[in-house]
């Protein structure tokens, strides 16, 4: 499948959710974006029918038709199964975007600073000169 060049690798977006859906899908999609249970969802959204019908009804057709279907077997899942952690860390990318950078940065700066002491370690004359002792031995 093709991806379009300007389209964000993130794949926790807002889809339909046709597969666990009962009419549209929209209450499924809303859950699985959220994280939440769908029976709550639908209930809340059943209750906002009865309180602000008009409201929440124009919502809810206007989801059905602007919210895209996701191709595949949930609106959770893409090409492949995504770990905890990965979904984790697509869900803090969409909500605090700086933080999950920062927190980004901080791991490859401690990635960094490991990778040079081990090539401080190696690369020292104590290596080399361990090296050879191992070799005559």
């Amino acid at each position: 499948m093709a991806r379009n060049r300007f389209e964000s690798p993130n794949p926790h977006k807002l889809y339909r959710n046709k597969r666990k859906g009962v009419i549209a899908g929209v209450c499924a999609g809303v859950a699985d974006y959220f994280g939440m249970d769908v029976v709550a969802i639908r209930v809340a959204t059943i209750l906002g029918m009865i309180f602000l019908t008009p409201w929440f009804l124009t919502a809810y057709v206007v989801c059905a038709l602007i919210v895209p279907v996701r191709e595949g077997a949930s609106a959770t899942s893409s090409a492949r199964a995504m770990s905890e952690e990965e979904d984790r860390f697509w869900r803090d990318v969409e909500h605090a975007p700086h933080a999950t950078f920062s927190d980004i940065r901080y791991r490859f700066r401690s990635i960094d600073e490991r990778l040079r002491d081990i090539e401080r370690v190696v690369t020292s004359d104590e290596w080399k000169l361990r090296r050879d002792f191992r070799e005559i031995e």
